[in-house]
């Protein structure tokens, strides 16, 4: 099975837990040398805080995991496209790409919004890209946000 088909499913497996409790429903996973060093889902209710999204989640245990804040060649799988503070997040942490499910059209900072990781001048470039698992990541998001609206 493809690597991205892998990690990209156990994100949907974490945004599945946010669905599951209440929260937006997006996950994500950190992976470095083939192997997952933190996951994620989004806490904000929970946490009742407005950072505890998924990829800060998933930044902060792969940082605890490695001892380091620094990612460097890290990829992180997440559901949905990053908003602008995850991006920035994820910048400073030094991931090296960002495989994301579908686009974000309210909030994204990657592609939808924003192009935060296109902006000259940074520190550090994170490569991105679309990767498998739209349908099934904004199935989820619309199903969520019905469900909140009946």
């Amino acid at each position: 099975m493809n690597e991205d088909l892998i990690f990209m499913k156990q994100a949907l497996f974490e945004a599945q837990k946010a669905y599951d409790e209440g929260e937006v429903p997006i996950g994500a996973v950190v992976v470095l040398n083939g192997k997952i060093i933190g996951r994620g889902h989004n806490r904000t209710e929970s946490l009742h805080d407005a950072t505890a999204h998924a990829e800060i989640i998933a930044i902060s245990a792969a940082s605890n995991y490695l001892k380091n804040w620094r990612l460097s060649g890290a990829k992180l799988y997440v559901t949905v496209e990053p908003c602008i503070m995850c991006a920035g997040a994820i910048v400073l942490s030094r991931i090296e790409e960002v495989i994301y499910a579908t686009e974000e059209p309210k909030f994204g900072g990657v592609v939808s919004k924003a192009h935060i990781f296109d902006i000259r001048g940074l520190n550090h470039h994170v490569k991105y890209r679309k990767g498998p698992f739209s349908d099934e990541a904004a199935i989820l998001l619309k199903d969520f946000f019905r469900k909140k609206r009946t």
